[in-house]
């Protein structure tokens, strides 16, 4: 049976909001249906739910869920950043794509920095996060995917997750099952764990699921097994 990504990885949305304007982006959709802010090209931070972050049970938190890290105010950052030093408890995971618009370094061992990649065109995208943003870990997200990526420079890469588009948008994208496998040979012969999203299991079929996770996502997952309810 698939894994959802979401019931190992938690959202906490401390900024919500994009300027990028994705015609496929959910956040923006799920921001007008329940009216969570006024304009989501306006980013607003939520600096009351920075509590969140104190629960002593490890967990995986995706902190970038309804925005993008690069345009992040830097007071926003320097308020969230404090607040994991206090709490290393977690791992923590950030996306962009737009990496050419930051320049960020850190020390913290498990904050993870990833690209979102959506077409071979988009490819540059991981080069300028290596040069850009220091420290911590890389990750990149293949979701959706409009072609075939092809060959990618996986170098300091540590975990990629491959989806596809969801939803009933006109003309969406689909993933196709070569595409998906191409990336998971480059990533597997350097010894990068893939994750498959669940929304691929009617592509790749269950059988030809790959859900892997980094090791330290694994050890907060072990970890929460020993914690009673």
């Amino acid at each position: 049976m698939a894994v959802c990504i979401k019931d190992c990885i938690q959202n906490m949305n401390l900024v919500i909001g994009c300027t990028i304007g994705c015609s496929y982006c959910y956040a923006r959709n799920n921001v007008h249906r329940f009216h969570m802010i006024d304009d989501f090209e306006k980013p607003e931070f939520f600096p009351n739910k920075l509590r969140l972050m104190e629960k002593k049970r490890p967990q995986n938190f995706l902190l970038t869920g309804m925005s993008d890290f690069s345009h992040w105010k830097p007071e926003w950052r320097e308020q969230i950043f404090a607040k994991i030093t206090e709490n290393p408890q977690h791992q923590y995971l950030f996306l962009t794509k737009r990496p050419e618009d930051i320049v960020f370094s850190t020390t913290l061992e498990n904050a993870w920095f990833g690209v979102t990649v959506t077409s071979s065109k988009e490819k540059n995208r991981i080069r300028t996060l290596r040069e850009h943003i220091h420290g911590g870990h890389y990750h990149v997200t293949f979701e959706p995917m409009f072609d075939d990526v092809g060959m990618v420079d996986l170098t300091g890469i540590e975990w990629i997750v491959i989806g596809t588009e969801t939803g009933h948008r006109k003309g969406k994208a689909v993933s196709k099952p070569e595409w998906v496998w191409n990336l998971t040979h480059q990533a597997h012969a350097l010894g990068i764990p893939v994750f498959m999203k669940e929304d691929l299991l009617p592509i790749m079929g269950e059988t030809h699921m790959v859900q892997e996770f980094p090791p330290a996502f694994y050890r907060v997952l072990e970890e929460q097994k020993t914690w009673r309810k």
